[in-house]
């Protein structure tokens, strides 16, 4: 996926941003543009599902504590937290996944097959309704999903 902007245009585009000068026929299937301006290019990637939950849960600050002291980047709750360095990414990471195997056995186990990214994060903010989660977690499942399929 390429992101290619100028002061006031974004285009998203699958295509090479050498194609889009050929001005080809099909060019308009392939992408949407705003403007004709020169662009610049840059290549969007999809962060991965940790990366993601690290930027929703505190914007992946590792100093970062909760309203109801969760710590880490990925801000976990205390009584959760396994051990180790909160503030030490890695570490965090570790601890993180450690949270999440359990819940994910049990979604496998009661539904038979993989979380979506969707309810991956379900999982992870509140676990006890991930089949039917509030409009406040559908929201941010909702961003979680965005930033992992870009």
């Amino acid at each position: 996926m390429f992101v290619i902007f100028n002061s006031d245009t974004i285009l998203l585009t699958a295509r090479q941003p050498s194609a889009l000068l050929a001005n080809d026929e099909n060019s308009s299937s392939h992408h949407h543009v705003c403007s004709s301006r020169p662009w610049l290019a840059m290549t969007a990637f999809a962060m991965d599902r940790w990366e993601a939950l690290s930027m929703i849960e505190s914007g992946n600050n590792d100093q970062a504590i909760g309203s109801v002291g969760e710590i880490s980047r990925f801000q976990i709750r205390a009584e959760l937290w396994p051990g180790g360095n909160p503030h030490n990414p890695e570490q965090a990471l570790t601890a993180a996944q450690k949270t999440m195997i359990p819940r994910l056995n049990q979604f496998q186990r009661s539904h038979n097959r993989q979380p979506t990214d969707f309810e991956f994060y379900v999982l992870w903010n509140a676990p006890w309704v991930v089949d039917h989660p509030s409009a406040v977690v559908k929201e941010r499942a909702q961003r979680f999903v965005n930033l992992v399929q870009s």
